[in-house]
Formats: structure tokens, sequence, C-alpha cells
């Protein structure tokens, strides 16, 4: 509506204050009885005042002086405004239809294909066919049309071995005996790799308004101090996690270090008299069930502390239910959320800082030992292993013995424990 010209009276002032707050239809119909009641000229007179068109006030003066009830909780009488894109063109939505169901199907060989499905993306095509529409009709179409916006679900677990229903079953009766024995069960595995120094750490974190923690704008590693590879161990009957912060490469050597240190601080305190120790770990990476450097640096372990290890592996896709992935790390990450993981000594903190209401405790070390990548280990090596495979899954479960069974010293490797 175009700007009225200026009021010519103080009546006029006052009644387009009262204008002004009017919706559409409301408007119309007093700008007419303003007319109707100002008499020859009125109508030129209001239109000058308000801005609205002969046309419209006319209508309104018909709306005034016809029997029909006004209507006062609608803009429009029922079946005015613009026609529906599907009554002025039908086609339209078949056509849409045609385009959405190319990539629906994941037709490589169809008309259309797009990096991404956008509704400009569609309108242009639309457009290009003949159906001029703009997105937010695109928009709408595809919602009549039983389409919405959607992530994609994770929820294909891969390939599912024969063996797959059968391995948590056993892995569920190991743990059960080894609790009733009163023997640790321990799941273990290595959480993300992190960059050390200040680059920015996702999430957020409470600080004084105005006065964001200001890291690098890129996240090269030559900016950095290095990585720190957590690799951590769960106590699931007491709910406590140890973490060992590794600053070299993540092998099985360094694995098994991880396993020493805990058995060392913790494990022969908590659990005097255990015959044995049991690990859920994953089945790949450096404690992965083909990893003989794995098995070879547990034999020596088995050995040191002259107890039987007992190893169950989780089936291939099925890492997200070892417990250490949502009883301990998940933790650790809401932890450190949004703060730059500047040092080595902030990691083992905020690692060890690391508690939840249901009473978990995490403690962590940083390892500065020094580990090699890819070191073979010949079969001669790998006879000396005494390594008793399980019946079920013998692939994923097996027993590792000490040589021999008074308890040795643990090595002096170098770090400090938080």
């Amino acid at each position: 509506m175009a700007l009225p010209p200026p009021a010519s009276s103080n009546a006029d002032t006052y009644w387009m204050r009262v204008f002004a707050t009017l919706n559409e239809p409301q408007r119309r119909r007093l700008a007419a009885a303003q007319a109707l009641s100002l008499g020859r000229g009125g109508l030129q007179h209001v239109c000058q005042l308000t801005g609205l068109s002969p046309a419209v006030v006319i209508k309104g003066k018909r709306e005034l002086l016809s029997n029909e009830p006004l209507l006062s909780d609608r803009q429009r009488r029922v079946g005015a405004g613009r026609k529906p894109l599907t009554t002025s063109d039908p086609a339209a939505l078949q056509a849409l239809q045609r385009l959405v169901d190319d990539t629906t199907a994941g037709d490589p060989t169809g008309s259309l294909r797009w990096t991404h499905k956008s509704t400009r993306t569609l309108a242009e095509e639309m457009t290009r066919h003949g159906h001029p529409v703009s997105h937010t009709t695109v928009a709408a179409l595809l919602k009549e049309l039983g389409y919405s916006l959607q992530v994609n679900a994770k929820n294909k677990e891969g390939r599912s071995p024969v063996e797959r229903d059968q391995q948590f079953r056993h892995i569920n009766a190991q743990v059960r005996a080894f609790q009733e024995a009163g023997n640790p069960v321990l799941s273990i595995d290595t959480k993300k790799k992190e960059k050390v120094g200040l680059f920015k750490n996702p999430g957020l974190a409470w600080r004084p308004k105005g006065t964001p923690v200001e890291v690098n704008t890129y996240d090269f590693p030559d900016l950095g101090k290095g990585t720190a590879i957590p690799y951590g161990v769960y106590d699931v009957r007491r709910n406590e996690g140890f973490v060992n912060v590794g600053m070299n490469h993540d092998t099985s050597e360094f694995a098994v270090e991880g396993l020493r240190w805990w058995w060392q601080q913790y494990g022969r305190r908590r659990y005097p008299h255990a015959t044995g120790l049991l690990l859920c770990a994953d089945g790949g990476g450096s404690n992965g069930s083909r990893n003989r450097g794995w098995k070879l640096h547990l034999q020596e372990l088995a050995s040191l502390i002259g107890k039987r290890i007992t190893v169950c592996h989780y089936p291939p896709g099925a890492s997200k239910w070892n417990r250490i992935e949502h009883r301990m790390f998940s933790q650790i990450s809401l932890n450190w959320q949004g703060i730059p993981l500047e040092s080595y000594e902030t990691v083992v903190n905020l690692i060890a800082g690391t508690k939840t209401r249901t009473g978990l405790k995490v403690r962590a070390r940083l390892d500065n030992g020094v580990y090699a990548k890819g070191q073979k280990v010949s079969r001669k090596q790998m006879d000396g292993v005494r390594i008793h495979p399980h019946t079920a899954n013998p692939q994923w479960n097996y027993d590792i013995l000490p040589h021999r069974t008074r308890q040795g010293t643990l090595g002096s490797a170098t770090g400090n424990i938080t």
C-alpha cells in the first residue's frame, strides 16, 4: 500500500491513527464508511488520505451496503486469492515426482543428477521443463508427496556373520564367569587420536561473556605439539577407568603397556586373589584378533604377572557394543568439549577429571615411551606363545597362559600418573 498523503485536519489525523491499526478488510470497510459519510467527493478524499485505490474502496462500499454478514475471522472470502499450483498446473506435481524418483531410485542414467537435491535446483529444473515454480512451492509440493528432510540413519551393521549372535552369548557367559570368580573384566580400546596444541575442540564451555579461547585458524599438525593417543582400560565391575596417553604410535606394544600399568597400579591391589584377567576388545587395531604382536606382548604380560589372560573380541562391525565406548570414552569427550587440548598435561588432567553421577572415576598417565611401527613377529616367536583357542569362535576367543606362575616385577617405563 502506498504511503497516504498528509492529513488535512485533526479529525483526519485521529482517523488515520485508527486506520493504521486495522487489517486489510477492516481498512477497506472503514475507508468505505468514511467515504459514504462525507458524501460527494468523499471517495476521492479518502483515496488521497489512505492511498487505497478507488476499486478497493468501492469494494468496501458493496460489502457495507449488502445484506450479507461481514466476515470477521478471515482476511479473504472462501475461494478468494491465487489458485494453488496443483489447480492451475495439474501436471506440475507429476513432473516433480518424476524428477525426485530419478534420484530416489539412484538411477545413474537419469535425466537429472545433482550434487545435492536442493529445492532451488528442483525449481530450476521444473521451470526448464515448462512448470515455472518457486523453491518455496517446491518445498510445499515435496511435503504433499510425503517427502521430508532427513539425515542418514546409522542402522546397517554391515555383514552379519553366522557366529555373531553366538559370539555375544559367549562374551556374556565369560563376563559372568569371571565376575562370579572375583576376577577382573576389562573393556579395552584406543580412543580417537587428538591433536595437541591450540586447536579448536568441538563443543561449548562456560567462560566469561565475550572471552572465547582463541585458537589456530588452521588445524595443520605442524602448528601443534604432537598427537595424543589415549588407550583406555575400563574395569566393568568397579566402574573405574585408566587411560595410558601415548605420544608416539598406537602399536600392540603400547596397548599392552597400558595393561601393565593398570595391573601394577590398580589391578593387583583391587584383585589380590585373581587367577586371571578377561579382556573384551575390538577385532582390529593395536589389539586386533589377527595381530601377532598383540598376542606376543600379551604372552610377556601373562608370564610377568603369572596370570591367565582370556581375550574375547567383538565380531566385525560391533565395536559400538564395547562398554568402554559408551561408559568411559563418551564421558571423557563430554568433559573436555570446547576446551583446547593445548598440552599433554592438559589432556591427562582433563581425562583424570572425568567423573559421572553413577560413580565413574578415571585415572590417566602420560606415556613417554617410543613404540616402533611395523615390527614383524616370526613364526618361531608365535610358537612360543601359549595360546589356547576356545571351542566357540576360536578366531575371536582364546586364553594366553603364563610360562611361569610366579609373579614377576613389572618394567620401569617412564611416565606420570594422575
